[in-house]
């Protein structure tokens, strides 16, 4: 099965373009590797994907055919990502919703930053 099929059969993306791009801007590894959208994926590969702050790592067990729900997903990988990154994510996460709630959206306007300055001064 082609990667980015994969990763949209396994509900990692919305879709399959989606699951292209990813690829192409170099967001999946395939066993440690960059890969393309057309590269094949085995049983017991290992399959990394980009999730800002860190890669989460998945083993392939097999391949569905078709796009899969949400409670079947565990039965075509496991996911074996290290506890201290889940919880840089979960972090991660929880800051950018905190950030979310008070309104800030990123990096400050340039009106924003005139008012800090006033505040600050």
């Amino acid at each position: 099965m082609r990667v980015d099929k994969f990763i949209w059969c396994i509900r990692l993306t919305k879709t399959r373009s989606l699951a292209s791009k990813v690829c192409v801007s170099e967001k999946a590894k395939l066993n440690d590797n960059f890969c393309k959208p057309s590269k094949g994926v085995s049983k017991g590969d290992i399959l990394s994907f980009k999730e800002l702050p860190i890669w989460r790592t998945f083993k392939v067990l097999d391949f569905p055919k078709s796009r899969v729900g949400a409670k079947l997903v565990d039965q075509y990988l496991i996911e074996i990502t290290s506890h201290e990154d889940l919880k840089q994510l979960e972090h991660s996460a929880l800051i950018n919703r905190q950030n979310s709630t008070l309104g800030i959206k990123g990096r400050p306007t340039k009106k924003d930053r005139r008012d800090i300055d006033k505040f600050s001064s």
